[in-house]
């Protein structure tokens, strides 16, 4: 799978998973930040993510660490997060 069409699925992901229904996938830049600026989410919305992400891709997303918080980012850093783990 490219880049760009895991991109769009993660934010669609995104958008059905926090029923985020007044935003559009194209609407959501892939660099822009995911949590305070950018979509504002919170750390409700990170768990639920992570859920999502978890059940969807097989991937494990650990507890409030560093590197947790770097993976979610912005939508390019978690499909390279997806990437990542899927290449195990």
């Amino acid at each position: 799978m490219d880049t760009q069409t895991l991109e769009q699925e993660i934010k669609e992901l995104i958008i059905s998973s926090l029923a985020l229904e007044d935003i559009a996938p194209e609407e959501i830049n892939p660099t822009e930040p995911l949590f305070v600026k950018g979509l504002g989410l919170d750390s409700i919305d990170a768990l639920e993510l992570g859920l999502a992400l978890q059940r969807k891709y097989g991937v494990s997303v650990s507890s409030d660490s560093e590197e947790t918080r770097r993976h979610f980012g912005s939508v390019r850093a978690l499909a390279a997060f997806v990437t990542a783990q899927r290449a195990r």
